[in-house]
């Protein structure tokens, strides 16, 4: 019957979209940067934006007299400012460490990276000790790194390169990523990550209301008198 072909390709619609890839694309050098998405089989460009046509100068508006702030009554309760701080940030990283790794494990191979590419030239102009100590920092975290990441996730097309440039003002990067996933295994580490980020964004909003406020700067009281000018004498 022809009711039975519904439910089948409502099944089908949907197996094909958890299936469907998406991700992002980007390339950099210089201060040039270039940023695609892609969704399936589409690709959209965001960066750089195209010019677009020129807009038609309007005449200017009359300047509306800005009203003063009204006063707060002293008993009025005040809304708790959002402030983001290193313990802040330490809090995420232990809550939402844990449940990152677990995902990876288990739908990080349904992430795939291609291609990698980077090349990155440190200047050792200034403080060659300092460049000489963060080449070896860097070397030391890309190759004890990249396998355990190889292992997480399909990483294919991978090129790095690091180098210290003793004569070069400015440091040097440039190079090419490509991240794309199945929106299944989108949703199914958002849901394994959705939990773990709530409590830490309530514990946030607590800290940030029981945080006390910042002193705000008052001006001196007694400001030193501005010296009179000379007048100019006439000849």
């Amino acid at each position: 019957m022809l009711w039975l072909w519904i439910p089948g390709a409502v099944i089908f619609l949907i197996v094909l979209l958890l299936w469907t890839r998406v991700g992002v694309r980007a390339s950099f050098g210089g201060e040039e940067l270039r940023l695609d998405m892609k969704f399936g089989l589409l690709r959209l460009h965001i960066l750089p934006a195209k010019p677009g046509k020129p807009k038609a100068e309007k005449p200017p508006k009359e300047k509306k007299k800005k009203k003063k702030p009204e006063e707060e009554p002293e008993g009025a309760a005040k809304k708790p400012r959002l402030s983001f701080t290193l313990e802040d940030g330490k809090d995420a990283l232990r809550t939402l460490l844990p449940p990152l790794k677990r995902a990876l494990r288990r739908f990080g191979r349904g992430i795939r990276v291609k291609p990698l590419r980077l090349s990155l030239v440190l200047s050792g102009l200034e403080d060659p000790a300092a460049a000489a100590r963060a080449y070896g920092e860097i070397q030391a975290a890309v190759w004890g790194g990249m396998p355990r990441l190889e292992r997480l996730m399909d990483i294919r097309d991978v090129y790095i390169h690091t180098d210290v440039d003793f004569l070069a003002e400015d440091t040097a990067v440039e190079g090419e990523a490509g991240v794309t996933l199945r929106i299944g295994t989108l949703l199914a580490m958002g849901f394994g990550l959705a939990f773990p980020a709530l409590r830490w964004f309530l514990r946030w909003r607590k800290r940030c209301r029981t945080r006390p406020p910042k002193p705000e700067k008052k001006p001196p009281e007694n400001p030193e008198p501005e010296e009179p000018k000379p007048e100019n004498s006439a000849a």
